[in-house]
């Protein structure tokens, strides 16, 4: 539905005096609707440290076309079968997650090929909030440390 047609049947209803959802639940356009309430230049990479962080063929394929190598190479590379999944991005350690994505930059934080990033990647998260973000912003502030990361792996556990 365009957001023509929700702007008709909300002066209908309104119209009608029938209720009308708030503006900020309606689904937008990135440029229409409201300003994300996260910066991903701030977290340690919460969403990156995902166990299984599956990706499609396509994704693949960018893969393979950023690094300037074949499919196959890039799937042999880059990703591993599991968890009922064909392509799971591999990963590194992590002095903070314990693993992490092969292509998460742990010295700067951050994605090291964003321009080929997969789409699950380009997605996330699929609203303009945070939960990350959000328990990152929490915790920094109980520890009145701007630079404090909630460890996952303290390394005792395996």
């Amino acid at each position: 539905m365009s957001v023509t047609d929700w702007v008709r049947i909300a002066v209908r209803r309104l119209n009608s005096r029938l209720f009308v959802p708030p503006l900020s639940t309606l689904k937008h356009l990135p440029s229409e609707g409201p300003v994300a309430k996260y910066d991903c230049t701030k977290c340690p990479g919460f969403c990156c440290s995902y166990p299984v962080i599956a990706i499609t063929k396509a994704d693949v394929e960018r893969l393979a076309k950023h690094h300037n190598v074949s499919h196959e190479t890039a799937r042999q590379r880059f990703t591993k079968e599991g968890f009922g999944k064909k392509y799971i991005l591999r990963r590194k350690e992590d002095v903070h997650f314990g693993r992490i994505c092969r292509f998460f930059d742990t010295e700067k934080r951050r994605c090291s090929i964003y321009q080929a990033r997969p789409s699950v990647c380009r997605d996330y998260p699929k609203e303009n909030r945070c939960g990350y973000y959000e328990f990152l912003t929490f915790e920094r502030t109980q520890q009145g440390d701007e630079t404090w990361v909630a460890r996952t792996d303290s390394g005792e556990w395996k």
